[in-house]
């Protein structure tokens, strides 16, 4: 699939209308992404309604201290894996007052392929917490494989986190009841 940088700043927006829609702000973790998440998501003017701050988490150390990935995760499933998405996910939700995040991790190439992971493996975390749900977060983790050279990678991998997220948080308003 080919993605523009206008396609990924579009699908960014139509996350923002959803997140103005909610009354709250976004964060992101990334990894293998290296801040284009965030990067799209600021390119709209006003962004700063609904996008609240991203960690750019790409080191293994990274992961653990800014965002309270388990080193016994990342020993057991690697960095790549949808547990640490998830684990991604949940630490940015945390560390910030933020309602939805989206996580990135995975293995844009060239090299940095290992056996079960090739060039391509990307996995996504999303948490989300809406007003009135409690305290834990609904959070879901998704494996993917993408073709084509770094760059192609890297931009599939923001739009499939971009536009899971539109769909997640379009769904779980739509299941909200009218508050009042």
């Amino acid at each position: 699939m080919e993605v523009s940088d206008d396609d990924l700043v579009d699908m960014a927006a139509a996350l923002g209308r959803e997140m103005v829609r909610l009354g709250s702000h976004l964060v992101t973790a990334e990894s293998c992404t290296g801040g284009l998440l965030a990067r799209v998501l600021t390119e709209s003017a006003g962004a700063s309604d609904w996008f609240e701050r991203g960690f750019v988490t790409y080191s293994n150390q990274s992961k653990i201290d800014l965002v309270a990935v388990s080193p016994a995760s990342l020993a057991a499933h690697g960095a790549v894996s949808e547990v640490i998405a998830r684990e991604m996910a949940i630490g940015a939700l945390r560390g910030s007052p933020a309602a939805l995040a989206l996580s990135v991790t995975g293995i844009a190439g060239p090299g940095g392929a290992v056996e079960g992971k090739p060039v391509g493996t990307v996995c996504f975390g999303w948490a989300l917490t809406l007003p009135g749900e409690g305290s834990e977060p609904l959070v879901i983790g998704e494996q993917r494989c993408f073709s084509g050279d770094r760059a192609a990678v890297r931009r599939q991998s923001a739009a499939h986190a971009l536009l899971r997220a539109t769909s997640l948080l379009q769904q779980r308003l739509q299941d909200q009841p009218p508050s009042g």
